[in-house]
Formats: C-alpha cells, structure tokens, sequence
C-alpha cells in the first residue's frame, strides 16, 4: 500500500557562513514508505527498486556507522559509477523509470540500511 512522503535536506552552517538552507522535494503520494536492512556482498549488488502499487522517488542508503569499506553507486555492473561516503547517509532521487542500480563494495557489508520515498 502507498503512502505519502515528503522529503528534504537541511544544512546549516556554522562559523565563517551562518546560516540554515533547507531544500524540499515534492510529496510523492505514491511512496512504498519503507525501509530494508540488507548485507551487501563483496562486488556488485544489484538493487531492485520496489513495486507492488508503490512508486519511489527516492532512496537513502544508510552504511553502517563503523563501515571502512568502499562503496560504489552505479547505474548498472559496468559504470566507473560515484564513490559514497563510507558512513554518512546518501539520497539519491530516482525518474519513475528506474527499476534497478548497483551497489559496487570492496567487500561484504551487514546493517546497510535503505529508506524509499
């Protein structure tokens, strides 16, 4: 079943720039509002985006706070792709299109966390 959800980052600023900067995505009324806690294995990890009368409009994955291991967003197993950070929270907004990407590690990782909007 779908749910609303409503997305937006916010940073602040501090010391030589003060200030807050907040940036709001549409509403998707069609959101699977979900999260799923999955292993990726070492190499690639194809993630397939839900479905099932949901449309997500985005993903933010969550590595697990004491992760060293690299890893890779890629469209697909063949891209050079974007290097993420090893443990800060990454969101990327997906096109209605997108059904699949790839998670490329330098080994297993457990406790990767995947929010859909």
């Amino acid at each position: 079943m779908a749910v609303t959800a409503t997305r937006s980052t916010t940073i602040v600023y501090s010391v030589d720039v003060i200030g807050t900067q907040t940036l709001s995505a549409a509403s998707n009324t069609a959101s699977p509002g979900m999260m799923e806690l999955v292993t990726l294995a070492s190499g690639n990890t194809t993630v397939t985006v839900p479905t099932g009368g949901s449309t997500p409009v985005a993903v933010t994955i969550v590595p697990p706070a004491a992760n060293t291991t690299a890893i890779t967003f890629r469209g697909v197993a063949g891209d050079t792709g974007v290097r993420l950070h090893n443990t800060d929270p990454t969101t990327i907004a997906l096109h209605s299109s997108v059904t699949t990407f790839v998670l490329n590690t330098g080994g297993a990782i457990t406790g990767v966390r995947y929010y859909w909007t």
